[in-house]
């Protein structure tokens, strides 16, 4: 099982960084690259937990000379499928973090979580566009794309960040930025891996103290009107408003809120970044499609962005499948009441649908690698039994995804895509022009595949 490491290079290794080595058996490797989802574990040979960018350069010689693949996690939050074997490059020791008021600008250090840089940019006035959850790793995140609360409204993540450092596979630290390495820039704005290890990201802040949003409740007889309720009524939102919807079927267990536990309930979903006045009458047709059970939508300080989707901070087992769709209407409504709503039975946690489009339609003026901009819409189905990983989870995610196969989009952002080592998913990631751009740029970032990436 694994390889044999020189321990006289390994000793060296140890002796040339800052940060910890562990080979595989080692006290405290598990814990380094624990996953927010515990039912995936890695196995990897060798993990070099780097405590500076100097740390991540001996790294990858290392690897490099001794054959080993290279793959970097941070939060764990992006673990799809166990790594065995090889070197994980573990960066969340990065966790540097500074603020320029007057540029706008955050540079965010590859082990650093949103939470953080929403706090710290808030003591000036602004806000960094984030995913919905403020515990995933930001980089992480950003070099996919990253769809976030207010994604309508500002775009993807990646359309804002405007240059990285990183350490290349032949170990120099080298910028990328609008001015230097642009094909680099281009492809780490939604080119996900295979290309350099980010160790710095700098990221255009926007000015933004509150927001009209937050999330309401609805339960029983109430989820059916409220959901063909918000399918009407997203189509007809500006883009200036975010939306998205989730039937939950919360366990009667300790963790959820109490008003939640044990219940199925429809959870709307808003975010409006403009006048509070204007927010409550663009979403008052969902507080009277039907009756409320919780609602908790309202004038919100941008520090609150979290309590939207209130994702949970901490992991536990969870089985994912993501898809994103071209077009969601009331015929698709009924396929997500019968086999993923009230009494279907299904297997899942949550059933999500995420309303796109609007910014996140258009790319930046100088372009990015970013896949998913023609969809309308992502359905994300989350499963928290390990019992139904197996089957049931997969047996009926497929009947979902065959009830809407019309409206699947031929591309998935890769942030939703799930195992990337599955060849088939792999290539439904980025458009074609897009897919051979990267693949030019991988060749020349990485002509040896020290960084593994996607099917082998």
């Amino acid at each position: 099982m694994g390889i044999e490491l020189d321990s006289t290079t390994v000793a060296r290794l140890r002796d040339h960084v800052t940060g910890k080595v562990y080979l595989r058996g080692d006290e405290g490797l598990a814990a380094e690259i624990t996953c927010f989802n515990p039912a995936i574990r890695h196995d990897p040979d060798i993990v070099v937990a780097v405590a500076s960018e100097d740390d991540v350069v001996e790294a990858v010689s290392f690897a490099r000379s001794a054959g080993l693949p290279v793959r970097v996690q941070a939060t764990g939050h992006g673990a799809e499928a166990p790594i065995i074997g090889g070197m994980i490059l573990s960066t969340k020791g990065l966790d540097g973090l500074s603020i320029d008021p007057e540029t706008r600008m955050a540079r965010i250090g590859a082990g650093v979580r949103w939470a953080p840089v929403i706090v710290a940019a808030a003591e000036h006035g602004l806000a960094p566009i984030t995913g919905s959850s403020t515990s995933v790793g930001a980089v992480g995140y950003t070099l996919g794309g990253g769809i976030g609360p207010m994604a309508r409204t500002y775009g993807f993540t990646s359309d804002w960040v405007r240059g990285f450092r990183v350490v290349t596979a032949d170990g120099r630290i080298v910028t990328a930025d609008e001015g230097t390495n642009r094909d680099l820039f281009w492809a780490l704005r939604g080119g996900k891996g295979g290309l350099a290890v980010v160790t710095e990201m700098s990221l255009e802040l926007v000015a933004l103290r509150s927001l009209y949003g937050g999330s309401v409740f609805f339960e029983g007889g109430a989820i059916e009107p409220a959901l063909r309720a918000w399918i009407d009524w997203s189509a007809e939102l500006p883009d200036e408003a975010t939306t998205s919807v989730a039937i939950l079927t919360v366990p009667d267990i300790d963790g959820p809120p109490p008003p939640l536990r044990g219940r199925t309930v429809l959870s709307v979903r808003f975010a409006y970044p403009g006048e509070t006045a204007e927010g409550e009458r663009l979403f008052e047709p969902i507080r009277a499609a039907a009756p409320v059970y919780l609602d908790f939508v309202a004038e919100m300080p941008a520090t609150a962005v979290a309590s939207i989707n209130n994702d949970p901070e901490e992991g536990g087992p969870t089985w994912i499948r993501g898809f994103m769709l071209d077009t969601f209407d009331q015929d698709a409504g009924d396929v997500i009441l019968e086999l993923g709503g009230p009494g279907s039975g299904a297997p899942f946690l949550s059933v999500e649908i995420r309303q796109i489009g609007g910014a996140t339609a258009r790319d930046t003026a100088d372009g990015t690698a970013v896949g998913g901009r023609d969809s309308g819409y992502t359905l994300t189905l989350l499963a928290a039994d390990p019992s139904t990983f197996a089957e049931a989870a997969p047996a009926r995610a497929g009947a979902i995804a065959d009830a809407l196969r019309v409206r699947i989009s031929a591309i998935t952002n890769v942030n939703f895509a799930g195992d990337l080592a599955d060849r088939a998913a792999f290539e439904r990631v980025w458009p074609p022009a897009i897919e051979k751009r990267l693949e030019v740029a991988r060749t020349h970032w990485d002509p040896d595949r020290v960084f593994a990436f996607g099917p082998s």
